[in-house]
């Protein structure tokens, strides 16, 4: 039981981590858009850093091998954090 509890700590907090980076990304490229212009480019690097983090705590994900389905639901926020990304960066696909 006790190896189940800290089985499931080590998938749990990586993947809070992971969403809680892509949340804030999400604020952040809202907030964009009436953000002091003197800080813009400060909002933008806090979104590649969060963007860093959401990596980082992805592969820690896969250190604890989560089931496909909550694999594939953490891809997909990746995705969504990356497609900012390559907006910000002015590398978006046409």
């Amino acid at each position: 039981e006790e190896k189940t509890e800290i089985e499931a700590t080590a998938l749990g907090v990586p993947t809070q981590l992971l969403e809680t980076c892509h949340s804030h990304v999400l604020s952040i490229e809202e907030f964009l858009p009436d953000c002091n212009p003197n800080i813009t480019s400060d909002a933008k690097v806090g979104i590649h850093q969060l963007a860093g983090a959401a990596r980082a705590a992805y592969q820690t994900v896969l250190v604890n091998s989560p089931p496909d389905d909550e694999k594939e639901r953490l891809k997909k926020l990746l995705r969504e954090i990356q497609f900012v990304e390559m907006k910000l960066l002015g590398l978006e696909e046409e």
